[in-house]
């Protein structure tokens, strides 16, 4: 159950990160509300996956995730550029969490 915690937590690390860029330094309403209720939503979720996860693992995939898919939105999104050393990069980072939870 603290692994799908973990992984809700890190998808609104990313919610939270996309939205903190759209609220143009908290000038636009909407994203700004986004990013008010995702950050601290993210955080207790990760704060709850530590009560039975090791929190190094926790944090480096909570990071991960969020990381992770704040990238591959705003590839989607066209806002950065895709390119196969990127993705393979991307890849690579999905690879490392998915290695820290099979270890632990």
């Amino acid at each position: 159950m603290a692994w799908l915690i973990l992984v809700g937590a890190g998808l609104l690390e990313a919610v939270w990160a996309v939205a903190l860029g759209a609220s143009r330094n908290f000038r636009r309403r909407r994203p700004t509300v986004v990013f008010a209720i995702a950050m601290p939503a993210s955080l207790v979720g990760l704060a709850v996956a530590m009560d039975s996860l090791p929190t190094g693992t926790a944090y480096a995939v909570w990071v991960g995730i969020g990381a992770s898919m704040t990238v591959l939105w705003a590839m989607l999104t066209r806002q950065e550029a895709a390119s196969a050393a990127r993705i393979a990069l991307l890849m690579l980072l999905v690879a490392s969490v998915i290695g820290l939870k099979v270890v632990s």
